[in-house]
């Protein structure tokens, strides 16, 4: 079954309760996506989900070289970043639209849909 990558975008800039108004604004957001987790692990999509720290923790790394480069902060300077994330797996790719719909909704973030490379569509590469 193919899997798909369901990235939570944000704000770079963030409070004390992260990108929510208020504590309890956070809470329920916590609450709900907790749920909508349970609803995916029992409907058989679930693979893996969590949350990032903010960009500004990120280590950038580039071992092209003879030496690695280490640079602190996130590679791209940008007014979003990916805050926390869902891998799950589905038939296709409306079924994986509508969970992010609901995932949106529960955590109270815009997420962008991203279908894996698959052995499968390697395979078609290397054939044509």
């Amino acid at each position: 079954m193919p899997r798909y990558l369901l990235s939570v975008y944000g704000p770079a800039e963030r409070n004390e309760f992260g990108d929510y108004p208020t504590k309890e604004d956070m809470l329920q957001a916590f609450k709900d996506t907790g749920a909508f987790n349970e609803k995916l692990a029992a409907e058989g999509y679930f693979v893996f989900a969590d949350g990032l720290e903010q960009a500004t923790t990120a280590t950038v790394v580039d071992g092209q070289g003879d030496e690695p480069v280490f640079t602190d902060g996130p590679y791209l300077e940008s007014k979003e970043y990916i805050g926390g994330f869902w891998i799950i797996e589905a038939h296709d790719l409306d079924v994986a639209l509508r969970l992010a719909a609901e995932g949106s909704k529960a955590c109270r973030g815009k997420v962008e849909v991203r279908p894996f490379q698959t052995e499968k569509s390697f395979k078609a590469l290397l054939e044509s």
